[in-house]
């Protein structure tokens, strides 16, 4: 399923590249209610970094995933708490417990790799779903509110592969032969995040946003902030609550 994920993602990454269109899809009109507590559990990012060699193979490196994965953790919560809501990231789990996490996190990224291709890409636009975005995990979702005591969840997707000392060197080459009119594009890494907001009430994705360049190193606490707070700057905040009316 790993495989399937992560080559899925980094053929829409390619693919987006050349798309035109906007980067966030929200349910029509939706804004946190403000009538009722909002908790959002924030569950653990789901972190793929590595280097590209100077033949553009990735090679994975788990120091650099355990780092950006708890700097990306903080900076969603830290990102979640200046926008004033409550906030509730969710705990390494056990048992039955695990299993419902583990099921919800992959069941968002089919759902996702579907959002990526059906409404980013070009003739990929269902003819249902063309000028909406209606999306959903299903009512089941409301077990991951049981688990983590909250009614929206915040998931996370990064897959960063930096530049190697020699990637580096040949895309240089390859920009300096622009010069002399022999362009050689090579790229210098890749930088691919989605993230999504969903009401574990209903299951409804609400909100989607992705970002295909870097906004920040996630391997820095600096970096993974301005990322975090770039990918998430269009996510919807609370409604107003209703003015009393004038006697």
């Amino acid at each position: 399923m790993n495989f399937v994920k992560n080559t899925l993602v980094s053929l829409t990454c390619i693919s987006i590249a050349t798309a035109s269109c906007a980067k966030t899809q929200l349910t029509e009109g939706y804004v946190l209610p403000s009538d009722k507590p909002v908790t959002i559990i924030i569950l653990r990012p789901d972190v793929k970094v590595g280097s590209l060699t100077t033949g553009g193979v990735e090679e994975p490196n788990a120091d650099w995933t355990a780092t950006s994965r708890t700097n990306l953790a903080k900076a969603l919560e830290a990102n979640q708490k200046a926008a004033g809501n409550s906030v509730k990231p969710l705990a390494d789990q056990i048992d039955d417990n695990a299993k419902v996490v583990d099921d919800y996190q992959n069941l968002f990224h089919a759902v996702s790799n579907a959002v990526l291709v059906h409404k980013y890409l070009p003739g990929g636009k269902l003819p249902t779903k063309k000028d909406k975005f209606d999306w959903t995990l299903g009512p089941g979702a409301s077990k991951l509110g049981d688990v983590g005591g909250g009614n929206y969840a915040l998931l996370l997707y990064s897959h960063d592969s930096f530049g190697s000392s020699g990637r580096k060197a040949m895309q240089a080459a390859g920009l300096l032969g622009c010069a002399i009119g022999f362009c050689m594009i090579v790229s210098g890494g890749i930088h691919f995040y989605y993230a999504s907001l969903v009401d574990l009430q209903s299951g409804n994705i609400v909100w989607f946003n992705y970002l295909k360049s870097s906004a920040g190193d996630i391997r820095t606490v600096e970096g993974s902030q301005q990322l975090v707070d770039s990918l998430l700057s269009t996510m919807p905040k609370r409604a107003e609550p209703a003015s009393a009316p004038k006697k």
